[in-house]
């Protein structure tokens, strides 16, 4: 008896009013991401930066920039601080670890609009880390960059009103891994407490062996290719290999005990569904406190393209009250 052959499941249906948007987006986008298409990547993202006028939001909020200490041997981490104008400190932070595929992005992309929402709503500063990017800069240094700036914001965030112990690492995408993995390293190293992690659409195994990875094979803005590219860029011949470790790769942490509390939340039209569901999943398996959203209808960073949809109004609403309940504890 030959085995029948596996049939490639249809993906879901799109929400219906991203479903017009997101055909507009990829009319002007080629996907999926190859090594060739790097470059426009990050010339799209040079054109979303957030200008410091949009930044301050007409005097609501602080800016400075400065350049952290890197880890050992390595260039200085550049880091965005936003303080709320006025106000008295110590305040909670929101570190920002932004997205783009591991290959793109920069500490004023579009989605830090969204912390900055979320911190003028809760009086929170926002901390955004600028790190080396891959393919030129492969694992370890991303996450090494981020923890970097973190150890920063512990050690000298009260000299600017911040208090470091009550910060929560926050990412999209490739920020999200980087989130997640920072919030492992803290652990592992006995680093700088995190009083939560807020994981959005996070790319969180490079195995890329989900069902939905072959399920969004070239749909949406970050389909399975996509993602697989992202990870090569990173880890190079390792990935999808035994020798990856779970400080590039999230997914692949067997111990997921004594993390601090997690957001994490995805939509059901794009490849990172289900890594996601599972990462969530095995937090509470292993005792912690993990909050999962799965949003029907929603391809990869919807919130961000389609602002005002309702189902990114109830995502977006979801992150801030999550925030206010673990800033109350």
């Amino acid at each position: 008896m030959t085995e029948a052959p596996i049939r490639r499941l249809a993906p879901p249906p799109l929400d219906h009013e991203l479903a017009a948007p997101l055909r507009a987006i990829l009319a002007d986008l080629t996907v999926p991401l190859t090594p060739a298409l790097i470059a426009d990547r990050r010339e799209r993202s040079q054109r979303g930066r957030l200008s410091d006028a949009e930044i301050r939001r007409g005097g609501t909020f602080e800016l400075e920039e400065r350049v952290v200490p890197g880890p050992a041997g390595a260039p200085g981490v550049p880091v965005l601080i936003c303080r709320p104008t006025g106000a008295v400190g110590p305040l909670p932070v929101i570190y920002n670890t932004h997205g783009g595929g591991m290959v793109a992005g920069h500490n004023r992309t579009t989605e830090l609009a969204g912390e900055l929402d979320r911190a003028e709503e809760l009086g929170l500063a926002v901390v955004a880390v600028d790190y080396r990017l891959a393919p030129e800069n492969p694992h370890p240094a991303p996450v090494e960059d981020c923890y970097a700036g973190l150890l920063w914001v512990h050690e000298h965030g009260a000299e600017l009103g911040l208090d470091p112990d009550r910060v929560i690492i926050s990412g999209n995408s490739a920020g999200g891994c980087l989130a997640a993995a920072v919030s492992l390293l803290a652990r592992d190293r006995q680093g700088p407490p995190l009083l939560g992690q807020m994981l959005q659409c996070p790319m969180l195994d490079d195995r890329c062996d989900t069902v939905s990875a072959a399920q969004m094979d070239g749909v949406g803005l970050w389909d399975g290719r996509s993602n697989l590219a992202g990870w090569t860029a990173l880890l190079g011949d390792r990935v999808g290999t035994a020798d990856v470790p779970s400080y590039a790769a999230p997914g692949r942490e067997t111990d997921l005990t004594n993390l601090p509390p997690a957001f994490i939340d995805v939509g059901t039209v794009e490849a990172l569904r289900d890594e996601a569901i599972a990462y969530a999943t095995r937090i509470s398996q292993a005792g912690g406190d993990a909050e999962l959203h799965v949003w029907a209808g929603a391809f990869h960073s919807f919130d961000e393209w389609v602002p005002d949809a309702v189902v990114s109004r109830t995502a977006q609403r979801a992150r801030a009250d999550w925030l206010r309940r673990i800033l109350s504890r």
